[in-house]
């Protein structure tokens, strides 16, 4: 990098563009969420200019100066810096790892969410055929994510779980800070414990999120109906039926976030036998509806969900219907309800735009 433009605005502050190109037009994935909500924040906070490949990802985001650039799977990302210099930014915030950065002008921030593929090397469906190979090729080594990372001036991660993975296997150089995911914001009633049994699971059907693992906890536990809240195959669809009772899986295909948060105000409990995320803003979601967690014993759980989540063994069907079972009685639930909501209020866009930011400036100043 040759050094940040140096001229700022008018406000002395310095020119912060931040990459929307990852906000999904229809509904949201987890980077699109953790995108939209802190840059929905940070403009509360400061100016900022928009990148985005596509004019409606600006129906998720605030009201600021926007420019047009290519897509960050187009063959041109690693050059993308040649049309961000054009803005002449002092500082680029990006909330992935991957944006080019050759040629560029300006100081730049990047993200790293986790280290999953790493271990579960199944790319994500949506991707097309030759990302998919690259994608894997990316993850057989160490290497490529320490090119990336090095080559920004800080780097960004949404847990503290993850910033000790980053330092374990010493994947950067470059200072790092935990900004993390959030819920949008909720007005949480106190609760009292539904009559029905319904489980709530939102998230992808990749095999490291183990969501067979609670199709056959529900043989153990009559009763009780488990509502798949994202799209799901045709083939995973089946498979999954072939696991469960009749009537025992509610496949929502999709819902919608109105759909979803009726959902969760009637549920006995948010759940995921996910075997490893980056952050799991299902979780916090659900919590901060008043919905107690039910989730797998590991390490980012065990960051976000504190001590008002149950855990249990993701590879144990026996141990996930224990756990729900501890919520039979309705004081015990409705004191994880409670508890729940006070352990959501913990994490907030508010908040995390405002730690972003304060990197932002000390960067771009060359702190």
């Amino acid at each position: 990098m040759s050094g940040a433009h140096g001229d700022r605005g008018e406000s002395g502050r310095p020119r912060i563009v931040v990459d929307c190109r990852y906000v999904r037009v229809g509904r949201h994935d987890g980077i699109s969420r953790f995108t939209a909500g802190v840059v929905n924040a940070l403009a509360e906070h400061t100016e900022l200019t928009l990148l985005v490949n596509d004019v409606r990802q600006l129906d998720k985001l605030p009201d600021a100066p926007h420019r047009l650039v290519s897509a960050p799977t187009s063959p041109l990302e690693p050059l993308v810096a040649l049309q961000v210099n054009r803005l002449h930014p002092d500082i680029v915030w990006s909330p992935m790892q991957t944006m080019g950065s050759f040629g560029r002008r300006y100081r730049l921030v990047l993200t790293l969410h986790d280290l999953i593929y790493y271990t579960n090397r199944t790319p994500p469906p949506e991707f097309a055929a030759p990302i998919r190979l690259l994608w894997r090729l990316y993850h057989l080594a160490w290497w490529p994510q320490r090119l990336l990372l090095n080559r920004a001036d800080a780097v960004v991660t949404v847990s503290e779980t993850t910033a000790r993975e980053i330092a374990a296997h010493r994947l950067t150089s470059k200072p790092v800070t935990v900004v993390t995911n959030a819920a949008d914001p909720q007005e949480a009633e106190r609760r009292v414990k539904p009559e029905s049994r319904d489980l709530v699971y939102m998230g992808s059907f990749m095999p490291y999120k183990n969501v067979r693992a609670l199709v056959r906890a529900l043989a153990l536990l009559p009763g009780y109906r488990l509502h798949l809240m994202s799209r799901v195959s045709d083939r995973e669809r089946q498979e999954l039926e072939g696991l469960a009772a009749p009537g025992s899986l509610v496949f929502h295909d999709g819902a919608s976030d109105e759909e979803y948060r009726e959902v969760l105000l009637g549920a006995t409990a948010a759940v995921t036998a996910s075997r490893a995320e980056g952050f799991g803003i299902p979780v916090i979601e659900g919590m901060a509806l008043g919905t107690p967690a039910v989730v797998s014993d590991i390490p980012i759980f065990r960051e976000i969900g504190g001590d008002a989540a149950l855990y249990f063994d993701p590879e144990s069907p026996s141990s996930i219907a224990e756990a729900l079972r501890r919520l039979d009685t309705p004081a015990e639930w409705e004191a994880r309800s409670a508890r729940g909501v006070e352990q959501a209020s913990h994490f907030s866009w508010d908040r995390s735009a405002a730690i972003l930011l304060d990197l932002l400036e000390r960067v771009a100043a060359g702190r």
